[in-house]
């Protein structure tokens, strides 16, 4: 049984290596090439990208040769075709989804469309989801939720390793652990056929990756990561027949890690930033360490490594125990967390501050409320003095500095008669009584324009704060909205009165002078 797994696996291996010489050389004759035309593309030559047509035929071809000479052995003389059967055709007809996607690039569509059907192909033959139970416990699905939940575990993983596959060596690098998973975990479940076939594909891969490591001679394409995104979920559903549920569950999961991070990190800061889901853009991972500087290859096996940590962190869970998956997801989840805290993604940074500003919502809430009320006591204040303290009490407990309050000259008009002119007003307020004007000078601030329901200017309301990491606490459109409007009428209230007033002491005063 060794010979014969060693055989497989150096077979594909030399298969791949002479296969994907030719492919590559009858492909750039033939034109068949693709030139750097976007952003995102990070390579300077036209290359050809239908490496997985030599994937395929060596993995194809080893098996073969594999399953003959088993044929010959006593221990697997008894070998069942039947999983290899129900995997083998959804796979090709993946396969060949991948090279029209390379040749015509068809669309999200299409692609999720014969994914879906390969997927229930899957289902059809027997390897299925048919429980969850780290969330649902031993309940199982009726057929039809099982089916969904195969389409949408085969559709995610086979575009997992699409979607990664752009740096040279990164997508066949990344699969290359996670189909060692694969054989490790057959291999202890004695399960030979899929050992086989998990050593014709490691193979397979490796001879590529010879010709795929930076400075790549040639693309994996669509035709191969589509392929080997697929054989990977085929063959993880087949553990969830045969392995314990905790095993067949976690495993996968975690020896897909990178993959499922990278589309899990794509789909979620795209939905925040609002952009189509499947559009493309150069915001990956591995873009994002290239723009910290690291090469081309460093980035890579940075990654290699990170495929690595899933892959040993999910060989622990082989021995499932209490504390052995504590650890396990108390690894990963610093991991991850530490990883996209150093990426820097700002739609993530956003996140953070929605969820401090939930923690402090109790501080923000009693500052809104303060200028709310302060909204509403303005629409009965009557003078100057009034409005002053109003917005003394309203400022004096949130997270502004100072304010300013200067009132222009206002003409009063009863009909076509002006009654008058105010003079100018101005009223400085700082919390601290150390601070000085200069300060405020260095502050960050808020000018409000206060105009009347007349569309007259009244004059403006300044707030000041000091630049600060700590986030403001308040809801600054109760200032722009309803509060400066109050505000304004406020003004122009206090500002008519103190006309009249100032009018009618004139003519008091004049009166006695006339009757002299």
């Amino acid at each position: 049984l060794i010979v014969l797994f060693l055989g497989t696996f150096v077979s594909s291996l030399v298969l791949s290596f002479v296969l994907t010489k030719i492919v590559r050389d009858h492909a750039t004759r033939r034109g068949w090439v693709v030139a750097p035309g976007q952003d995102r593309h990070l390579h300077s030559l036209a290359l050809p990208r239908l490496g997985g047509m030599a994937i395929v035929l060596s993995f194809l071809l080893a098996l073969t040769m594999s399953l003959l000479l088993a044929k010959y052995l006593e221990p697997v003389a008894s070998l069942s075709l039947k999983p290899l059967m129900t995997i083998l055709p959804p796979a090709l007809l993946i396969f060949v989804l991948g090279i029209c996607d390379d040749v015509y690039t068809l669309g999200p569509v299409w692609k999720f469309s014969v994914e879906a059907v390969a997927a229930a192909m899957l289902f059809a033959g027997g390897l299925r989801i048919f429980n969850l139970p780290l969330l649902f416990g031993a309940h199982r699905f009726s057929w039809f939720t099982g089916l969904l939940l195969t389409i949408v575990w085969v559709i995610a993983i086979t575009n997992a390793f699409n979607l990664i596959d752009g740096l040279d060596g990164l997508a066949a690098g990344s699969a290359l652990f996670s189909t060692f998973v694969a054989f490790v975990v057959a291999l202890l479940g004695k399960l030979s056929l899929i050992s086989l076939i998990t050593l014709s594909l490691a193979g397979s891969i490796l001879g590529f990756l010879r010709y795929n490591f930076n400075p790549a001679t040639i693309f994996l394409g669509d035709c191969g990561s589509l392929f080997i995104g697929f054989m990977l979920s085929s063959l993880a559903l087949y553990g969830t027949e045969k392995a314990p549920t905790i095993i067949a569950v976690s495993i996968p999961l975690v020896s897909f890690g990178l993959p499922i991070l990278e589309t899990s990190l794509s789909v979620v800061r795209r939905f925040i930033s609002g952009k189509p889901v499947f559009t493309a853009d150069r915001q990956h991972i591995h873009h994002k360490l290239l723009d910290r500087g690291l090469s081309h290859r460093q980035v890579v096996i940075v990654l290699y490594g990170v495929s690595a940590m899933f892959a040993l962190l999910s060989l622990f869970l082989l021995w499932p125990t209490g504390s052995t998956i504590g650890l396990v997801l108390a690894v990963l989840g610093t991991g991850i967390w530490m990883g996209v805290q150093h990426l820097g993604y700002p739609e993530f940074g956003e996140i953070r501050r929605i969820a401090q500003r939930t923690i402090e919502q109790r501080h923000i809430l009693v500052n809104n409320l303060a200028i709310r009320r302060a909204t509403e006591e303005l629409k009965v204040a009557q003078s100057l003095s009034e409005i002053t303290q109003i917005l003394m009490a309203a400022f004096t407990a949130n997270d502004f500095d100072a304010f300013e309050l200067r009132t222009e000259r206002v003409a009063a008009r009863y009909g076509m008669r002006v009654v008058g002119e105010s003079s100018r007003y101005r009223f400085l307020w700082r919390k601290s009584q150390h601070s000085r004007c200069a300060d405020l000078e260095k502050a960050w601030s808020l000018r409000l324009d206060l105009l009347s329901p007349s569309n007259q200017r009244c004059g403006e309301f300044t707030i000041f704060r000091t630049y600060a990491h700590r986030d403001l606490q308040l809801d600054i459109n109760l200032l722009t909205a309803a509060f400066a409007t109050a505000l304004a009428n406020a003004v122009e209230r206090a500002t008519i009165q103190e006309q009249e007033f100032l009018t009618s002491a004139e003519k008091t005063m004049l009166v006695p002078a006339q009757a002299g």
